[in-house]
């Protein structure tokens, strides 16, 4: 045997087991710890609070008492008292507010003209006469002189008989008569009166309050409670116009203790309850153990089994809830298995529905739900991707069933089938395409016949028409009668030759011959067909309006192989005046224009007012040998196509909408002239429209 294939002392399995509980064991008491350290914290966290939050309302406080006494003392200088009145109102304030402890009325050089103590405490000034120590009281009325309104003084420590002394802060308020300065008035704060009097006495039961310097020298405290046990400390600053006061509240009580603590007992009872129910829990992980290994090597051959499918697996409850996919049906989709599982098909339906699709889906699924269980045939039916592609699939369901043996819903077999689909389509578009094919042969064979066909009888009609012109202007017939049979006569020469042109034009189209082109006006084209379509138009009296450019505009000269143009108009103009062959006589007007849109390009247009085209007709309108009158042959705009096609133009519709009207408008282009004097124009507009 080798070495590797020793077994395991029973000692060092018994460690080797002993040791997760020992590191269980060993986090739950850091747990605890870190869960008690977390518990006082919190309640220090929350003392804090308070105290920042109490710091907070008695700065506010002090503020809005220095902000009153401030209106109060600008009260004494209304209406420009006599020094008497002056002086009972002084000592009616210094009664009603006991934190001022003076108020002196001085001239502008300084000098006190009058002097009024608290009578709430002894004179201040005893031991040091004022002038000693007004060097502050001078600095602030010399800034609020400046300013133009009061200003506060730094504070000052003034001595008492009896070895104390209290800390002054002063206010100093300009006097001013018509605008002019004429002294100051000057009011002195006890600063310890101020925290007595300025604050909610509530606050110094529980909390030391103090004014202290930069440097946390203390100036002043209020009362006589236990001093701060300097735990939970919060200080605010209180500006005031030429000083700033700080103030520091100092909680009188200190860290939370451990056991009176309610929370921390609680914290600590839920711990020693922690550890009993570990101690039940290793009686119970042996013998979950086993079972959770056979069913771990059963979930990964099954995982296995079903990972190697290229099949989609999907299994729904009998709510309709998507509760398993396998990676086959994830990768068909496209959507991963965390955005399917759960979804509902009533209000939130799988995401490769189709949305066109969802109604009809949902209420097959709720025939399904209110029904027996499906039978094991496979359907059709269609999906959607990520990206919003469809395609067909092939689903086959089976009921599911759990461990009691009740139907807890359906297990899916899905086969993506578009692959077959695309090969039957392609099949099918080419048996159409031969099909077309076919028929474009036998149409090239019936026009090579028809040319050579009509040719000479054509032929023959020019040449009896030209010479029934010659002999009726050799013979006697009177002036009026001639000229009208020889005008006749020259239409029917002309229709004839031009019956010709389109015959050889067509033959010439069919065996792709090079068309001879020509530069000529874009009224000629229009003129050239005008009497065939007034003809027409009067058969289903129609109106005919021509819009071309007035003089002086020049008119457009475009290239083109004149015959076939021609029979482009002629198409467009026949389908737009058979378009409003249901509309009242008086609604019927063919719109026909042409115009310079661009230096290279001129457009003409013609325009109906019937129904304009569908969305079903549109799809397939240039499709060859599709039409929707029972006797064409759907030939007539494929071929008009092509020919403005082949001139290097496009030939678009669309259908017109309010204000510009109602019905179909079909415009193409064709290349114009380059030298041509509407060419140069158009030009020359482009040119100026362009920005430098």
């Amino acid at each position: 045997m080798m070495p590797a294939d020793l077994p395991t002392p029973p000692k060092a399995q018994s460690l080797r087991r002993a040791l997760p509980w020992v590191v269980l064991v060993g986090l739950l008491a850091v747990a605890q710890t870190a869960l008690v350290r977390l518990t006082l914290d919190y309640e220090s966290s929350r003392a804090q609070e308070r105290v920042e939050q109490t710091a907070t309302v008695a700065a506010s406080e002090i503020k809005q008492t220095l902000g009153r006494d401030l209106q109060s003392l600008q009260a004494l200088l209304w209406n420009d008292p006599p020094l008497p009145r002056w002086k009972a109102d002084a000592a009616d304030l210094l009664h009603a507010r006991r934190e001022l402890a003076r108020i002196e009325l001085r001239d502008l050089a300084g000098e006190i003209r009058l002097g009024i103590d608290s009578p709430y405490r002894g004179p201040l000034f005893s031991l040091l006469p004022r002038q000693d120590i007004d060097v502050d009281a001078e600095v602030a009325c010399a800034t609020a002189r400046r300013l133009s309104s009061p200003a506060y003084s730094r504070s000052y420590f003034v001595p008492l008989p009896g070895g104390l002394g209290v800390e002054l802060l002063d206010v100093c308020l300009p006097v001013l008569r018509q605008g002019r300065p004429e002294g100051y008035l000057v009011a002195s704060y006890v600063l310890q009166g101020l925290l007595f009097e300025g604050v909610n006495p509530a606050y110094s039961q529980s909390h030391e309050l103090a004014f202290v310097e930069g440097d946390g020298t203390r100036l002043a405290r209020s009362g006589n409670v236990a001093r701060g046990r300097g735990v939970f400390v919060a200080q605010r600053l209180i500006d005031l116009p030429g000083v700033a006061l700080q103030l520091r509240l100092d909680s009188a009580t200190g860290e939370p203790d451990l056991i009176p603590n309610l929370a921390t007992a609680l914290v600590l009872g839920l711990s020693l309850a922690l550890g009993a129910v570990v101690v039940l829990l290793v009686r119970d992980v042996r013998k979950r153990a086993t079972a959770e290994h056979g069913l771990a090597e059963a979930l990964a051959f099954r995982k296995a089994m079903e990972d190697s499918l290229v099949t989609g697996l999907r299994a729904r409850d009998t709510d309709g809830r998507i509760t398993y996919v396998n990676p086959a049906f994830c990768e068909m989709v496209g959507f991963p298995a965390a955005e399917l599982i759960g979804k509902m098909t009533a209000e939130n339906p799988p995401p490769y529905w189709p949305p066109e699709l969802v109604d009809e889906y949902k209420r097959r699924q709720q025939v399904r739900l209110a029904g027996d269980i499906p039978p094991r045939e496979g359907y059709e039916t269609v999906f959607m991707r990520r990206g919003g592609e469809r395609f067909p699939v092939m689903v086959f369901e089976a009921p599911l069933v759990d461990g009691q043996g009740r139907h807890s819903g359906w297990m899916s077999a899905v086969v993506d089938i578009s692959a077959q689909r695309r090969a039957e389509e392609l099949s099918r578009q080419q048996h159409e395409k031969l099909q077309a094919t076919a028929r474009l042969a036998t149409v090239g064979e019936m026009a090579s016949l028809l040319s050579h066909e009509l040719n000479q009888p054509l032929a023959a009609i020019s040449s009896y028409a030209t010479g029934s012109i010659n002999m009726m202007q050799e013979g006697s017939l009177d002036a009026a009668t001639q000229r009208l049979i020889q005008h006749a006569i020259e239409r029917i020469a002309e229709q004839a030759e031009r019956a010709g042109r389109v015959i050889k034009s067509v033959h010439d189209f069919v065996r792709r011959r090079e068309h001879v082109r020509e530069a000529m006006r874009a009224d000629q084209l229009i003129e050239a067909v005008m009497p065939l379509v007034r003809l027409q138009a009067r058969k289903s009296a129609t109106r005919v309006q021509v819009e071309l450019p007035a003089p002086p505009e020049p008119m457009p000269r475009v290239v083109c192989d004149r015959t076939m143009v021609e029979q482009v108009l002629l198409n467009l103009t026949r389908n737009a005046i058979q378009a409003m062959e249901e509309l009242p006589p008086e609604q019927r007007l063919l719109r026909i224009q042409a115009r310079q849109v661009h230096p290279r390009w001129v457009e003409f247009w013609v325009i109906d007012q019937g129904p304009g085209i569908s969305e079903e007709v549109a799809a397939r309108l240039f499709t060859p040998f599709f039409t929707t009158k029972t006797e064409g042959m759907g030939l007539g705009l494929s071929l008009c196509r092509t020919v403005i096609e082949q001139h290097g133009g496009l030939l678009l519709f669309d259908n017109l909408t309010p204000p510009q009207g109602s019905g179909a408008r079909f415009r193409f282009t064709l290349a114009a002239e380059a030298s041509s004097a509407a060419s140069r124009q158009a030009a020359a507009l482009q040119s100026d429209a362009t920005p430098s």
